[in-house]
């Protein structure tokens, strides 16, 4: 069931910076935090907003999760860089780490940065988006707790892995990639099992490998790759960059952001191309509206009514959302209102 009444995103915002204040987290960091999940929601994609508030609440509570980020970093080598997020909110140490990247790709014209001993992060895109607005092309993997077994096995070993691309797109919001190799986030499980409904068939297996379109027994059980083989192969090359490559855990080692007893060893990698070393940044936005134009100038197919590009349906959710306010299910209302009461922040959401 879903809340009838809107929640003011404004109002949802400055609960959960709250929230994570009373648990530690410097001001300006809790926002950041609060707005990944506020943002999410924005977006229209539940299943990464305010849903996870108290996931990462708990996980701070236990200390798995450190509160004062403190990154390190662990090499220099002008487009290379290697951070260590010392095991802090995988939000705040991606933005920093993003924002290096952005520096260093303004300097040589391309970076990559690699982030160890990181956390779940929310939604990729919010981070290569921030490169888009600054001129630059980006790309962001993340490796995740296992969710999946490897093709033709039956025991999950094998996280999301979600990956990322943006990019500016002139008169238009920018063109961006945000997917899980899942035939489904995760997350979409979770916000099932939160509005009490079933799954689609073709999402998971349970336990004992059966098709199930039980929400509960898809997270006790295996959720199935995008596109059978393909989707497994390229999980396991994202985790090989986020985890492998960064010196992070990977596989099994990765612990998830619902879970409180162990650290979660996320990585992550990301490479940031300035556009302007490549080409004047108005000619290639002036190519991208082109490009964009000719994508939703097609003859629609049958039960379509308008063709989107990457990022469209979001910015425009964005929109809506903002003017009409968020309407969140039931179960995560009352997970707000536990939150609210574990660290004493008063729950006003309300305008």
């Amino acid at each position: 069931m879903t809340e009838t009444r809107p929640v003011s995103p404004q109002r949802l915002l400055d609960f959960s910076t709250s929230v994570y204040v009373a648990a530690g987290m410097p001001e300006a960091d809790a926002r950041l935090v609060a707005d990944t999940l506020v943002q999410a929601d924005l977006w229209g994609h539940q299943s990464h907003g305010v849903l996870r508030l108290p996931w990462y609440l708990a996980r701070l509570r236990t200390g798995v999760c450190a509160a004062v980020a403190q990154p390190k970093l662990i090499v220099d080598a002008g487009a290379l860089a290697v951070i260590d997020g010392g095991d802090a909110m995988g939000q705040v140490l991606t933005r920093h780490a993003m924002a290096e990247a952005i520096a260093r790709a303004k300097i040589h014209g391309i970076a990559a940065v690699a982030l160890r001993n990181s956390n779940h992060f929310g939604t990729a895109l919010y981070y290569t988006l921030a490169a888009a607005h600054a001129g630059c092309v980006a790309f962001l993997s993340t490796n995740a707790s296992p969710a999946m077994a490897p093709w033709g096995g039956r025991k999950k070993t094998v996280g999301t892995n979600p990956w990322s691309w943006a990019a500016p797109a002139g008169k238009y919001p920018p063109m961006v990639l945000d997917i899980a190799n899942t035939g489904v986030a995760r997350g979409k499980v979770y916000l099932a099992r939160q509005k009490g409904q079933p799954i689609p068939e073709g999402w998971a297996i349970d336990a004992s490998g059966a098709p199930t379109t039980d929400a509960q027994a898809a997270i006790d059980g295996i959720i199935l790759p995008m596109a059978g083989h393909k989707g497994y192969a390229i999980a396991a090359m994202m985790d090989m960059l986020s985890g492998v490559l960064t010196g992070s855990a990977f596989g099994s080692g990765v612990a998830g952001p619902y879970q409180t007893e162990r650290k979660s060893g996320a990585g992550q990698m990301m490479i940031v191309i300035d556009i302007a070393k490549l080409q004047p940044l108005a000619t290639f936005n002036a190519r991208m509206e082109k490009m964009i134009e000719e994508l939703k100038s097609v003859p629609l197919a049958q039960g379509h009514d308008e063709v989107f590009y990457p990022g469209e349906i979001e910015a425009r959710n964005d929109v809506k959302n903002r003017r009409q306010g968020l309407l969140l299910p039931n179960d995560t209302m009352t997970d707000l209102a536990k939150a609210a009461a574990e660290t004493k922040v008063p729950l006003r959401l309300h305008e």
